[in-house]
Parts: C-alpha cells; structure tokens; sequence
C-alpha cells in the first residue's frame, strides 16, 4: 500500500453511521401515507372534465367535456393569512381548508366564472398526517361545495422553515366563462346603478392579525366564552369558515340571462369583499369615471365587528378598510333590475340588501385613505402610482348613515 493509499483511507474510529432523510427531519413514507389518506377525499370532488387520480406529474382537466362554446379560462390564487394562527393555536384545522378554497373560487364567480378545478400547497417543518388529513379535507368540502374538481396539490416538508406545529397553505383555482359574459362590464356601469350586498358568515379570512391583537389585549383564551357569540368558543367563532357564493350566484347569473331572454345577465359587475374591505375592493371593479356611495345604516354591523371596533377603539374608517363589516359579495346592477334580482336571489335562499349606488367621480375629492394627494409631476408620484394607487385616486367610495348602531 502506498502512502497515498493510506491517506485516503479514514481511521476506523471517525467512520460516521450512515445519515438518511429522515435523519433530517424528511419523512417520506409519512408523505405517502397522507398521499393514501387523501385519495378518497380528492374522489368525492369529482366533476365532468376531472376523471383522473391523485399522484401524478399533473393534474388532467377536460375542457371539452364541460359543454363551453367559447370560453375564456381565469385563474386565482390565494391564501387564509394569519386565520392558520387560530387553527394551528387551537389545533381545530377543518375549517381553513373551506377558507382556502373560498377565497380562490370567490374571486372567479366575481369575473362570472364557474371554478372547475383546485390545486393546494401545503406546507410544514414536519409533517403531521393527521392534522394535513384535516386540513385538505376542509379544501374537498370547499371544493364540493364550489362544484370544482380537486385535481392535485403539493405536500413539502422543509425542516427548519417552520416551528413545530406551524404550517401554510396556498390554493389555486382555475374557471371558465363564455366570452360574452366576462365580469366587469365596464363599459355599461353607469352612475345610478344600484349595488346589493349579501352578508357575510363573519371575518372571513382577512383582518385576522387585528383581530389577534385584540384577543390579546382582551386577555382571552382560544378556549374561552366568545363574548359577541354565545354557545361557541373563541376559536370556533373565529374559524367559522368564509362563505363561498359561487353557486348561489352561477344560478342568478343563469336566472336573470333567462328571464331578460338576453345573452348577458344585467349584473354589471362583483366584487369580492377581502382584505382592504367596502373601501378597496368596490372600486377594483368601476370604470375610472364612477365612485360608489354606501349607506352604512341599510345592514346591521354582526356582533363580531363592533366588538372588535369596541374593544379596539376602531373608528369606521379603520374598520370599513379593514374588515367586510358583514358584507361579503357586492352585486352592481341596473336600477331597474335591484328589485328583481333581489327577489331571485331570496328565491334561491340567499338574503340580499340595497347598500348603495354608483355616482360620477368627483376628480376633486382627496383620496379615501386620508393620505395627501401628490401632484403628477412630483418625485414621488411614480412610486406612488405603482404601489400605493389609492394614495393618488379620487375618492372612490364615500360612505353616509352609520356603522355603529350602539344607542
């Protein structure tokens, strides 16, 4: 044996046992087993154009077979925020699977899509097959729910990158809609058009780092009393899961096509309440020349809202672009058409109200936000243009009557 021979040979003492992925942290058949626990679920989310199983590269969707002429296809995605830090706090997880999906399909049905198909991302430091069973069961029920298919997801476990117990979720949808009855029309909104609100179950899924604050300051315990729910605790209240409209409101877009004998159905344009609340997300869907005014006395603030502007000392700006305030899907219509539509959708069990109307712009009113409006030719008002688009808008939304009704 040669010198070099010898030098490259490790003394019998510092030879280290083997180290595997589960060594570090990586539990593969873990992974598997979930991939197994999963499969009846992912099937019970069947629709036409979804036939396949779980476990491939992709998931396969048949555009073909679901009956479109000339559809346009619109996708989303989107997460639950810090709502995961109720769930995994309180270890309730089956909810927040239906909050995912809710929040993806949700901003479809507004662009008049049906959702056909779902994927999830969920992701962990280790990886808990019975608390991920829970969590994509909730994401099944929310798809079956929504009439969309759960076609496929990605399961990671990336030790390190999370505490132990945490994890995080993101969805993605895919619709389709025929060309002719693409949401917004922009083009027809019209200052006098009447919006309708329908409520929503409560929080949602956005505000939830606030409302986390609050529960702090308060003192309470997940376990505890909610004290503007009785019967529930914290947590249970707080994880009453976002409502999904896509059906409910597929089946008006349907009804008012039929009984106007028209291509189109007279809802204008939807907006999805999220986060930045009535204030942000009305004017995502006007055309640039039309703002809309809300008469805050036409719906009655849930008890969840005014506790949390109580206990937060939270005026009605704070709230109204924070918070939904109740009302979750806003419906622009003719004025004309209000009235009907309202009683179609009572029809179909969904309570509706007037909320308000559209007005033309008034270019001269500083923004909603309070922030100074900077001139065009300012440094600044590129970045702000960019990042900050209500900082340099007119008013868009502009609000009468009152949000707190508390004598």
């Amino acid at each position: 044996m040669t010198n070099s021979d010898h030098d490259t040979q490790p003394p019998q003492d510092t030879i280290q046992t083997p180290v595997t992925y589960r060594d570090a942290g990586v539990d593969i058949d873990a992974g598997n087993a979930l991939v197994e626990a999963i499969k009846p679920l992912t099937r019970a989310t069947k629709r036409p154009g979804a036939e396949g199983a779980i476990g491939g590269f992709g998931g396969v969707f048949d555009l073909m077979s679901t009956g479109y002429n000339d559809p346009l296809l619109v996708a989303a995605t989107d997460g639950v925020g810090t709502k995961l830090r109720v769930a995994t706090a309180s270890g309730q997880h089956h909810t927040i699977g239906i909050d995912l999906v809710a929040m993806c399909v949700n901003d479809l049905i507004v662009q008049g899509a049906e959702p056909l198909f779902f994927l999830d991302y969920f992701a962990t430091g280790a990886l808990d097959v019975h608390t991920a069973k829970d969590v994509v069961a909730g994401i099944a029920d929310g798809c079956m729910e929504a009439g969309c298919a759960l076609i496929g997801g990605e399961t990671a476990e990336m030790p390190g990158m999370y505490a132990a117990g945490d994890y995080d979720l993101a969805g993605f949808t895919v619709g389709a809609v025929e060309r002719e009855n693409l949401l917004p029309k922009s083009d027809a909104l019209a200052a006098g058009d009447v919006l309708i609100g329908l409520p929503s179950s409560g929080i949602h899924s956005n505000g939830y780092s606030l409302v986390r604050k609050l529960i702090e300051n308060a003192n309470l315990d997940w376990t505890a009393p909610a004290p503007w729910r009785p019967g529930l605790t914290v947590a249970e209240a707080l994880l009453i899961p976002t409502r999904i409209y896509v059906k409910p409101l597929l089946t008006l877009l349907s009804k008012t096509r039929d009984e106007n004998e028209t291509v189109s159905s007279p809802i204008k344009a939807m907006a999805h309440i999220t986060g930045g609340g009535l204030t942000e997300n009305i004017p995502r869907v006007l055309s640039d020349h039309l703002s809309a005014e809300i008469n805050l006395s036409a719906w009655e603030l849930p008890p969840v809202f005014d506790w949390c502007a109580t206990n937060g000392n939270l005026d009605e700006t704070e709230m109204l672009s924070t918070f939904n305030c109740g009302v979750g899907m806003v419906l622009c219509v003719s004025a004309n058409h209000a009235d009907n539509i309202i009683a179609t959708l009572k029809d179909i069990g969904e309570d509706s109200f007037k909320i308000g109307s559209l007005v033309e712009t008034d270019a001269t009113t500083p923004a909603e936000s309070g922030l100074a409006t900077t001139p065009p030719d300012s440094p600044q008002a590129d970045t702000l243009q960019r990042d900050t688009p209500q900082a340099v808008a007119p008013r868009r939304v502009s609000y009468s009557g009152q949000l707190f009704n508390r004598g």
